[in-house]
């Protein structure tokens, strides 16, 4: 488990140029932070760099209890505003594939699936399902394989009115259980959040 993250200091640049500068935060397990900002301001610069998959000019990434590397490869999921789901995939082959890889059993995503109202539509491929559907099938490995720090990138937005509400039932079930929430966003998360502004400086 996660107990805390902690960003000190932190200066992020893609490409040649600054995205922002001076960048903390403090997190602590049951808390969520919505990531806030214009397009290209580094929100989802700052996921991927939590996820070790971006560089840091300045500062540092603290988990706390853990190793950055283990934090890193057993208790974080990135989900990304683009799902990278293979449209000739089945969503079960999609879903069976991503639950495996995070260390879950076929049991688990099938559940998993159950409660994302998934379960019939996993025989169809990828490419059939709406953008909505798409995302819950995304979403889906959060539940299969549960992590302490959810990395959400829109993680809304094509959900319909319906099914934000219900995610956001999920994601308060994952503070309540001692897990961690940072995600970008435009529209308001469905649930209490720090809000952080991502820009040139940011404190």
């Amino acid at each position: 488990m996660i107990g805390r993250l902690a960003i000190e200091n932190l200066t992020l640049s893609r490409g040649g140029r600054r995205l922002f500068s001076g960048l903390n935060l403090d997190l602590p397990a049951g808390q969520a932070a919505a990531l806030t900002g214009r397009n290209g301001a580094g929100k989802t610069s700052l996921l991927r760099a939590i996820a070790g998959l971006a560089p840091l000019e300045a500062g540092r990434i603290v988990f706390a209890g853990l190793d950055p590397e283990d934090a890193r490869a057993d208790h974080i999921h990135l989900a990304g505003h683009q799902d990278g789901q293979k449209p000739a995939r089945t969503a079960w082959e999609e879903l069976s594939f991503w639950a495996r890889w995070s260390g879950a059993s076929e049991a688990a995503a099938r559940e998993a699936a159950a409660r994302l109202e998934l379960t019939r539509l996993l025989e169809l491929e990828v490419r059939r399902l709406s953008a909505g559907q798409r995302r819950r099938l995304s979403l889906a490995r959060l539940l299969a394989a549960p992590r302490s720090l959810w990395l959400l990138d829109e993680p809304l937005s094509p959900l319909d009115a319906d099914w934000r509400v219900r995610f956001g039932e999920i994601m308060a079930a994952h503070l309540a259980g001692g897990g961690l929430i940072v995600a970008a966003v435009h529209d308001p998360l469905p649930i209490p959040a720090l809000a952080v502004e991502i820009g040139e400086t940011a404190s």
